[in-house]
């Protein structure tokens, strides 16, 4: 019997995190990953207990929708909440990091960024990551293979 490897793992859950979304320009999530092990995950979505974009509309401002928290800083706040160290640990996104996450991850100590889809890769952002030696990584992520490994399980 195949197993699924670890990146396709990992980004599934990402994708599976995105369904929870609660903005509707863009579905994103994130999965922090130490020793192979997920020590957290998020989606983009509004303050807990506060108006979501799917009820009410997404608040723009200069284009950007300033309701919601990105899946990324979700991710790393749910580490804070907990004491969970992302020292060392990746994150595996649905889509390439606005420039924004791209500064929280590497203060936060991520070491390795693997995305499924580049999204505006800003050109700062990519900049910051090769100057400070984070490794980021585009990877092929195909939902049929994934969807392959649930046929030998139903």
């Amino acid at each position: 019997m195949l197993r699924i490897d670890w990146h396709d793992y990992f980004l599934a859950q990402s994708h599976l995190l995105s369904l929870r979304s609660t903005c509707e320009r863009l579905k994103v999530g994130a999965t922090i990953v130490k020793e192979n092990r997920v020590i957290a995950g998020g989606y983009n979505g509004s303050v807990s207990g506060e108006d979501h974009c799917i009820d009410v509309g997404c608040l723009l401002e200069d284009g950007h929708c300033i309701r919601t928290i990105h899946a990324e800083i979700n991710a790393l706040l749910q580490c804070s909440k907990f004491g969970v160290s992302t020292e060392g640990a990746s994150v595996y996104i649905t889509h390439f990091p606005c420039v924004h996450c791209t500064k929280s991850l590497i203060q936060a100590g991520i070491s390795n960024i693997y995305y499924a889809r580049d999204y505006k890769n800003h050109e700062y952002a990519l900049y910051l990551l090769d100057k400070t030696g984070v490794h980021y990584e585009r990877i092929d992520f195909d939902n049929e293979r994934v969807a392959h490994y649930f046929e030998s399980i139903v």
